[in-house]
């Protein structure tokens, strides 16, 4: 029996504008993530790459299909539902980071804990906690401004991170990392989706891609190929002994 889907995408499209202004970013997508998965998405620039992590994410809803995150239809949830949804079990990291400048690192990690009701000093801890899986809990009352780009990405994995988020998703998350730094990353988000989460990767990297469990493949906003298989328990069992 295979792991629970966490991630279920079925005839998925997404079209912008209208007549001839139309733009088809995705077209007909099925994609399943499941616990204990992580999978990575490749394919050229404007393959739509963006756009499925934004409908996964809740950030977007499709044109048509359905996106469906654990028990809950993205589209059929509001605004308030789905910022709800990506409070308690998304983590995102950006390509733009979004940090917010006033806050520390400790504050920019705690945030989604403590805006869905959790204690000051626990979500301090967790926070405390993230950041030092990426190595920056030196760095903890620093502001974003005062960070170099890398460990401003850092702080922003950390938010994706913290608490109990079942579903990850990164888009390019060592863009602006040095490789070494990148690899540790990679580590951390490895470790997270081997201890239960679902993750979905968008990277132009194929060292990167290599991390996942299976790689999707987008062209003109349609999959045109995918490597390797759905994770299961005899998988995941055989990671974890080779670990």
């Amino acid at each position: 029996m295979n792991a629970p889907v966490m991630l279920r995408m079925t005839g998925v499209t997404r079209v912008h504008g209208h007549g001839a202004a139309e733009v088809h970013a995705l077209r007909g997508v099925d994609l399943e993530v499941r616990m204990g998965e992580l999978v990575a998405v490749m394919g050229p620039s404007g393959s739509g790459k963006s756009t499925l992590l934004n409908l996964a994410g809740g950030l977007d809803t499709p044109t048509s299909g359905t996106v469906t995150v654990g028990r809950d239809d993205v589209g059929t949830l509001d605004a308030t539902g789905r910022a709800r949804l990506r409070r308690k079990h998304v983590g995102y990291v950006f390509q733009d980071l979004n940090l917010v400048p006033a806050l520390t690192a400790l504050e920019n990690v705690t945030l989604p804990l403590e805006l869905d009701g959790m204690p000051a000093r626990r979500a301090r801890a967790e926070g405390t906690a993230s950041l030092a899986a990426v190595d920056l809990d030196h760095l903890a009352e620093r502001f974003p401004d005062d960070m170099s780009g890398g460990q401003a990405q850092r702080v922003a994995i950390a938010r994706a991170l913290v608490g109990p988020r079942r579903l990850v998703l990164a888009d390019e998350p060592t863009g602006a990392l040095d490789s070494v730094t990148g690899e540790a990353v990679m580590r951390v988000l490895r470790q997270r989706v081997d201890a239960g989460a679902a993750g979905l990767l968008v990277t132009h990297d194929a060292r990167h891609a290599a991390w996942a469990d299976r790689i999707v493949f987008l062209r003109d906003g349609q999959v045109v190929d995918s490597t390797g298989a759905a994770a299961g328990p005899d998988s995941l069992l055989h990671r974890a002994v080779n670990a």
